[in-house]
This record gives structure tokens, sequence and C-alpha cells, in this order.
């Protein structure tokens, strides 16, 4: 008998005459009462993220005026973003056309779109689709300005995954990338941009 079929045979046996296991209920809340656009903007300021609520009238000066704010000259977007998103900003445009990692940390920050928000958890989901770019444009540049239509926002985690289709390469974002995993002591940056900017249009 092999080591794999001694150790199933003895799981087999450990697990005979056990009372099958119970049922999971799933009926917990899969929505949040209120004003969820200022339940997010509250849940994501709490990861330490600046959130401005801006319209789709004024979001090309939010945007200038926030990549001003955070020294952004050189700013990285992918291919497919609204080019009158940055009609107002004056610094250097990189279009993410396959650019090398080493071209990307050469970027003072990149701007993108999302594919939704969650309240509960102040969670921002990136799926690769329009405006979005790929994973790497969001992971090496030090400064991330996402754009977040308020429509886009839902309550709970479980509204969200019905939205999202799992096939996609997702991207879940819960403030600027941090880590304590070194002696419990925070450290930004890590595994992603250090300073998350959000800007929610309504």
């Amino acid at each position: 008998m092999s080591a794999r079929d001694e150790i199933l045979a003895r799981i087999r046996s450990a697990l005979e005459g056990a009372e099958p296991a119970p049922e999971v209920s799933r009926d917990y809340a899969r929505t949040v009462a209120g004003d969820v656009v200022r339940l997010a903007a509250e849940r994501i300021a709490d990861y330490r993220a600046t959130v401005t609520l801006t319209t789709a009238t004024a979001l090309p000066n939010a945007i200038a005026a926030r990549l001003v704010a955070n020294g952004v000259r050189r700013l990285a977007v992918p291919a497919d973003l609204p080019s009158s998103w940055v009609s107002d900003f004056d610094g250097e445009l990189v279009q993410d056309n396959g650019l090398s990692n080493a071209e990307l940390d050469g970027c003072d920050g990149v701007l993108t779109a999302s594919a939704l928000a969650i309240a509960e958890t102040g969670t921002i989901v990136l799926d690769a689709g329009p405006g979005q770019g790929r994973r790497a444009l969001t992971l090496i540049p030090d400064y991330h300005l996402c754009v977040v239509a308020a429509d886009r926002i839902v309550g709970t985690v479980p509204e969200a995954a019905e939205l999202l289709d799992p096939k996609r390469p997702l991207t879940w974002i819960s403030g600027p990338s941090a880590t304590s995993d070194i002696e419990l002591n925070r450290v930004e940056g890590v595994h992603g941009p250090r300073t998350l900017d959000v800007l929610i249009v309504e």
C-alpha cells in the first residue's frame, strides 16, 4: 500500500459513522439600508484612502486637482481611458500599450475606472473592463487614482458577486496596499500602490 492509499484509508475509517455535515444557512443579509454612496465613501476613507465626491461634468477638473495635489507629472493610463477625463491634466500621459514593469515604475501614478464598489466593506473591484487596464497597471505605480461611478456602488459582497464575472481577472482593493507581516509593523506600498485616491462620480 502506498503512503497515499494509507492516508486515504485512514480518512475513510475516521469518517465511518460520522454524522453528515449540517446544512449551511444562506439567509444572511444581502443588502444594506440607507445611502450606499455615502457609506462607501466613509468605508473607503476608513482605509486611509482619500475620497472625493464629484459629478460627470466636474470630473476632468477633479482628476487634474487630485493629480496636482499628489505631485503626479507622469501619468499612466489604460489605452481605452476616456480622453475627456484627462483634458485638464497638463502633465505627461503614458498610455499602457504593453509598458514594461520598469516603465510603469517610472510613472508617478495611474488613473483608471472601476467595475464597481462595495459600500459595506469599502472595497473597489477592477475586472480589466473599459478604462481599467490590466492588473499590472494598477499594482506597480505608487499612486492610484480610481474613478467609481455612483450607480455602480452596491451594498454588500453578495450583491457584487452576482454582478461580477468570475472568469475575468478580478482585483479587489480595500485601501492602499499594506501589510503587517513584518513584526506586526504596518508597511504600505509593498504589494501595490502606497496611495489610493478615489473619485466617486454622482
